[in-house]
């Protein structure tokens, strides 16, 4: 069901100015500079809430403006939402730009997994683009699900949610003082289940027996059923660079310096593909396969061009297609001086790998000129991916090539469908498309990124420049329902990446994530452009969950020049390079760039490199659970009066040895000073370990056990709690603490 606008009445406002009243807001009349709400004060307190005539679920949210750009403007708000005005949930923190555009957010409507209808809307001004001015929000208009049936179902859904959390978070809370009656009755009315039968399991046997080697088999059993993937999929990863050099050491043998070429891989097949770029003296024609399993390079043409293929160019791109086998071409720059030259037509090319001798084939120009046939005008630095469901190319963004250089002109968003190669416009620089609902306006850029996204099949489009303006917005054009959403404004103010230009990414369907290494960036505090090495995984959101919450995490960034040489081999800042992946194998490939060097602008680099990014296996969380198991059996070993030091030694070195990572500093350390706490005799009935190690020797967790068995199964129920952080979050006890939820005062 597709969300529609949601009736609604002004429920309240914290305050108001003169004639700005907050029925203002149901108004959309950009043309009137009174048809507003205007707060009667610019602090932080400031509110305007909306009452949906009923409930519904409310999947975005669209802010109308003034005609012109205004010092009211919202430049920071939250949006909360509820069924009651005094249990709101955060659904949005952004902010507007400050100009005539409206623009439409995804609200977050769901919460573990489960819907919530909401009955309420309020929306908290944080700041204007004007400082010390009032708050102003012009028009508001909400979209969701109304469907009474529907809404009713998620609300019954919700109530229960919250209903069976409160029962859980109870068990949770007697399991811990061990009120095992109070648990016992509490479950055996409810018929609630707490976590997954073995966490049930791992807690009797760990907590309440003590039988160490029965936990360690049902951690393995837990590995198998696949419950830490979900850790591991959250886990930072660790990026392994390796810089690949060709067999062959004959010059000649591999691309030479470049930037502003493109490339493009067949993960299948076992290539990536090469062509053109500028080397920094002109552009160049060759055409290059990287045969993946050899880890060799082929030059299919030293000039295409001699081929009956393009001529020479750069800033173009290329796009690959598994179901033709072939790969398309479309665009270049050419020079300012040269213009009025050459021919400033879009032409645009195919080549067709010939199955019994790849990567070689043959090319053949689609057109000679994409304009004349509804198609783009001669453009550079654009985007272009494949479809693969319609077997549709989408270009979107560029520069067009004009004979006056000073003409600013950008590329719209078009799709070119391979079949009938019939060419189409969906989106005109700054305008709406004939079939716009209402949605963002999509600006075009130059230098941006453009991803499919095959679990969606949507579009995903973020940062670039725009005249000179560096830009870090994200959104998401929905192919079938020619939708577009602007996820975020300013994904840095967010923990993201800089505004950039240039920067490459790719995507993991799959895995559901993008990944971004940057480029250029604008330094906001210096306003000036930098050439910095970062980057970045940006997780997507699943089939089921558009809403959900999106993150960004930075995964590395090269060393400042001052700080010295890199500890580990990485490729030197860059722009204007080229990025692949290989989803199949999970290995990215970087190939080149400009430097960007002061005193030697016409640099460029011919580095090959290999990226890979790890996170812990299955066993590996295996390993560290054994740790810390044993490490809690071995204190337990030395707590007990009958325990020999003999025994207690042995077991440090037969047992718990065995699963220490050396190469981790923090366990290595732990080891160690256990063995001297042992020498010692600071793990004895009746010495304790403050008093019987020094502050250099003491491991960095805190020894709490006694001999007790209340000490014991508190030390134990913190082992436990601390293995759940491996298990996915549907499986075990809710996070929270009862005793939270007591408010004092």
């Amino acid at each position: 069901m597709r969300p529609c606008v949601l009736d609604y009445d002004v429920h309240s406002c914290s305050s108001y100015s003169a004639s700005y009243l907050p029925e203002n807001i149901k108004t959309n009349n950009p043309q009137d500079q009174s048809s507003r709400w205007s707060s009667g004060s610019n602090n932080q307190m400031q509110y305007i809430m909306i009452k949906l005539k009923s409930m519904a679920i409310a999947h975005t949210i669209t802010f109308g403006k003034y005609h012109k750009v205004h010092v009211c403007n919202l430049k920071e708000f939250k949006v909360y939402g509820g069924l009651t005005t005094s249990n709101m949930t955060e659904l949005l923190h952004t902010g507007l730009r400050n100009d005539h555009e409206p623009e439409t957010f995804l609200l977050k409507h769901k919460t573990n997994s489960v819907v919530f209808p909401c009955q309420y809307i309020k929306i908290v001004p944080l700041m204007a683009w004007g400082a010390n001015f009032n708050f102003s929000v012009w028009h508001v208009e909400v979209k969701g699900i109304p469907d009474t049936e529907l809404v009713q179902e998620t609300y019954f859904q919700y109530i229960n949610f919250r209903e069976t959390e409160s029962v859980r978070l109870c068990l949770k809370h007697f399991r811990q003082r061990k009120l095992f009656d109070a648990f016992k009755a509490l479950q055996e009315r409810t018929h609630t289940q707490l976590e997954d039968p073995l966490l049930t399991k791992l807690h009797q046997e760990l907590v309440l027996r003590g039988n160490f080697k029965r936990a360690e088999e049902l951690i393995i059993k837990a590995a198998e059923r696949g419950l830490f993937d979900e850790y591991i999929q959250a886990y930072d990863y660790k990026p392994i660079w390796k810089r690949l050099r060709c067999n062959s050491h004959r010059q000649g043998d591999s691309p030479r310096h470049r930037g502003g070429h493109q490339m493009c891989i067949d993960t299948k097949g076992g290539y990536v593909y090469l062509m053109g770029g500028w080397d920094g003296a002109r552009d160049l024609a060759d055409f290059w396969a990287y045969h993946i399993p050899s880890q060799t390079w082929i030059l299919i043409s030293a000039d295409t061009s001699l081929q009956g293929g393009p001529s020479a160019r750069s800033c173009h791109k290329i796009c690959y297609s598994p179901q033709h086998q072939a790969l398309f071409l479309l665009g270049k720059y050419v020079d300012p001086d040269n213009r009025s030259k050459v021919d400033l037509c879009s032409d645009f090319w195919r080549f067709d790998i010939d199955p019994s001798s790849p990567p070689h084939g043959r090319w053949t120009k689609i057109c000679a000129n994409t304009a004349v046939m509804n198609g783009p005008e001669l453009i550079y630095d654009h985007q272009m991916c494949l479809d693969p469901v319609s077997q549709t190319l989408y270009i979107f963004g560029g520069r067009v090539v004009h004979l006056d250089k000073n003409v600013q002109h950008y590329s719209g968003l078009y799709s070119y469908h391979i079949p009938s190669a019939i060419w189409k416009l969906l989106r005109a620089d700054g305008h709406a498309a004939p079939k716009q609902d209402g949605t963002t306006v999509l600006r075009s850029r130059i230098g941006h990124s453009m991803l499919y996204d095959e679990t969606m099949r949507s579009l995903v489009i973020f940062a670039g420049q725009m005249n000179k303006d560096y830009l870090s917005d994200f959104y998401v054009y929905d192919i079938a329902a020619d939708r577009v959403i602007e996820v975020c404004k300013d994904y840095n103010k967010q923990g993201g990446p800089e505004a950039g230009f240039t920067q490459r990414a790719t995507i993991s369907s799959r895995g559901r994530e993008i990944y971004v290494l940057s480029g250029l960036v604008k330094d906001r505090a210096l306003g000036a452009e930098t050439v910095k090495n970062s980057f970045w995984v940006f997780k997507l959101p699943g089939q089921d969950q558009m809403d959900a919450i999106r993150s960004w995490q930075k995964i590395f960034q090269n060393s400042s020049p001052e700080l010295g040489e890199p500890s580990e081999p990485e490729p030197a800042p860059r722009y204007a390079h080229q990025l692949v992946y290989d989803d199949i194998n999970e290995v990215q490939y970087l190939f080149g760039g400009n430097p960007g060097e002061q005193g030697n602008m016409s640099k460029r680099l011919d580095d090959f490199w290999e990226l890979r990014l790890y996170r812990p296996t299955p066993d590996q969380i295996v390993r560290k659970a054994k740790y810390l198991l044993r490490t809690q059996q071995f204190k337990e070993l030395c707590q007990r009066p009958e325990t020999s030091s003999q025994r207690a030694l042995s077991f440090l070195r037969t047992e718990l040895s065995v699963v220490v990572d050396q190469t981790n500093k923090a366990e290595s350390e732990d080891f160690k000073a256990l063995i001297r706490g042992l020498l010692l005799g600071a793990f004895s009935p009746s010495a304790g370990l403050s008093s019987s190690l020094s502050k250099s020797q003491k491991p960095s967790f805190a020894f709490t056990g006694t001999r007790t068995n209340h000490g014991f199964y508190r030390d134990r129920t913190l082992l436990f709690e601390r293995l759940l952080e491996f298990f996915a979050e549907d499986a075990k006890q809710p996070k929270g603490d009862l005793t939270d939820l007591v408010k004092v005062g």
